[in-house]
């Protein structure tokens, strides 16, 4: 591993599969009756949240609190940053408090890699999402669900790739940096991934994109091995790139109906937060093919395998349990 964690495009099919696998390996600790780990004992995860969030950051919080390192939350609202502090002066800042990793979630793309090599800290960066740019760990737990999913086996599919599974990312991906860092990752480790959405809502330039487009979803389904549904975000979209949500959902929403042409072992996924009604129906997100709620339980293992990876050193992820001890008074 790398320093720093900036986008899924820096990972090599080796790197990769060794964040799956530390995974596969923590996330046996949540079947302990006592989830913690003393692997970052002493050391200082900073989670620094320039957007609103829910399921990452609590998610970072917990996985570096299993780890037992010592947590500090920074929200942008209620901070110096709304007085106008600028991001070298924050940054300086929790150098200066002993920072040994920062978490950073920010509305402009690039902020991380600012971060990173701008010299202002010494520890580690992890992107936690910049713009609409990239969302590396997002890829890493969808690639890790996939493979439980679809390799699978008793070890979860430790040491395997994805090499043939059939990818659909389906929606807005202009706007979407999950649909970019999952491009890179999923063809990093050998899946064929293929982009569905209006024509309105592709970036330009995707045809240099490892991957195909197409702009009909009932074409692409009956192929598909997992079908992965966006969220339309309109918080970030300053035109009408669709007439109307009717219209969006008939197009390109995934019903009851859509979701039957699939192989039988296909599976739906959604990053989150879901649009239900628009992109997804409450049918298709409450059934057993939909993966959304595992894809969170997923993230906080991954990212607990990207923290310890980065900070760990050289010791075992999940060291033997500590032998039972007996008192004196038993030995007699």
């Amino acid at each position: 591993m790398k320093r720093h964690l900036i986008s899924a495009a820096d990972l090599t099919r080796d790197d990769a599969v060794l964040i799956l696998d530390t995974a596969e390996e923590l996330a046996r600790v949540a079947d302990r009756p006592i989830k913690k780990l003393p692997t970052l004992r002493g050391r200082t995860v900073v989670n620094l949240f320039f957007e609103d969030s829910t399921r990452t950051r609590i998610s970072f919080e917990a996985a570096a609190k299993r780890l037992s390192a010592d947590v500090i939350n920074f929200s942008a609202k209620g901070s110096s940053v709304s007085k106008g502090e600028s991001l070298k002066d924050t940054a300086m800042t929790l150098e200066a408090m002993g920072a040994d990793a920062v978490v950073i979630r920010h509305h402009d793309s690039g902020a991380p890699h600012r971060l990173a090599t701008s010299g202002w800290i010494g520890g580690s960066v992890v992107n936690a999402g910049d713009g609409t740019h990239e969302h590396p760990t997002q890829a890493l737990l969808d690639a890790f669900t996939l493979r439980r999913r679809l390799v699978g086996g008793p070890d979860g599919g430790v040491g395997h790739d994805l090499a043939g599974c059939r990818v659909t990312i389906v929606g807005d991906v202009l706007h979407s940096r999950v649909a970019r860092s999952n491009v890179h990752l999923l063809t990093t480790l050998g899946a064929e991934v293929t982009l569905v959405a209006p024509p309105t809502l592709v970036p330009i330039g995707v045809e240099g994109w490892p991957c195909e487009v197409s702009y009909d979803l009932d074409a692409v389904l009956p192929k598909s091995d997992a079908v992965m549904m966006l969220r339309v975000q309109r918080e970030r979209m300053s035109a009408a790139f669709f007439p109307t949500e009717r219209e969006y959902a008939r197009r390109y929403g995934l019903d009851a109906q859509r979701m039957a042409r699939m192989p039988d072992h296909a599976v739906v996924m959604h990053p989150g937060p879901m649009n239900r009604g628009m992109e997804i129906t409450a049918e298709v997100a409450d059934s057993d093919r939909c993966t959304a709620v595992e894809q969170v339980g997923n993230g906080v293992s991954i990212r607990m395998a990207v923290l310890y990876l980065l900070l760990g050193g050289a010791e075992p992820a999940v060291g033997a349990p500590a032998p039972a001890t007996t008192r004196p008074e038993e030995t007699k």
